[in-house]
């Protein structure tokens, strides 16, 4: 354990790690397969049939994005406000009662922050569904602040909400490492300038071999802080 201790005090200098963002579903949220059926079901409410690979094209939109290609492509008699509030209300119950974490992902948040890094959040859910899930697990507490797609108004395709978030923290891309589980939101912040960390979901598989390619570490679960530490003070 004191080998483990010298090796993470290296990476905290001056020229190393200083702060870390981390996506929340996928990530730090077992909530993927929520997010694949929400569109739909909104839709199906409503006695409209979705499309075939709806959920594959709202995956990479923020919250407004996708009310909007909702209302022109089905031409709902809805404001995007209205639209979204619908896809919230689908979801909502799920987050706030059922939703779990992801394996190893509280002690992973816990070992970052007893070792003096910066965290904070960037992620494309609307702030009043993932809160009450964090506030719940008990894991909000980790983060400095949460920052979301839909209050910076730009998705992940973007780097916008991974520059502010660098930004409140202190930090320069590449002293801060970026935990995200889509390909996409993997290349947006690379071509940043960021550190990237891939991590597996079951709703980026198709995408698992080319995240593991181009990300500068990649882990199937954050079960072990100690040796994401190690390795990037390497």
């Amino acid at each position: 354990m004191q080998v483990l201790y010298r090796k993470i005090n290296l990476i905290t200098g001056e020229d190393m790690i200083k702060g870390v963002i981390f996506d929340i579903d996928g990530v730090i949220l077992d909530s993927m397969p929520v997010w694949d059926k929400a569109g739909e079901m909104f839709l199906l409410n409503l006695g409209i049939q979705p499309e075939e690979g709806l959920a594959e094209t709202l995956f990479c939109m923020s919250m407004s994005e996708g009310a909007k290609y909702l209302k022109e492509r089905y031409r709902l008699d809805m404001n995007e406000d209205e639209i979204i509030n619908g896809v919230n209300e689908t979801i909502k119950d799920f987050y706030a009662h059922q939703v779990q974490l992801k394996e190893g992902v509280d002690q992973f948040l816990s070992g970052i922050r007893q070792h003096g890094i910066k965290i904070v959040a960037a992620t494309s859910c609307d702030r009043p569904v993932f809160e009450r899930a964090l506030e719940r697990l008990n894991v909000i507490r980790y983060f400095d602040r949460i920052f979301t797609s839909t209050e910076i108004g730009a998705g992940k395709v973007k780097p916008d909400i991974y520059i502010a978030a660098a930004e409140h923290m202190g930090t320069l891309p590449d002293e801060t490492w970026v935990f995200e589980d889509a390909l996409y939101a993997i290349k947006t912040v690379k071509n940043a300038g960021f550190k990237t960390v891939g991590v597996y979901d079951d709703s980026s598989k198709a995408d698992w071999e080319e995240i593991k390619k181009i990300s500068d570490l990649y882990f199937i679960k954050l079960d072990d802080v100690y040796t994401f530490l190690e390795k990037v003070s390497t």
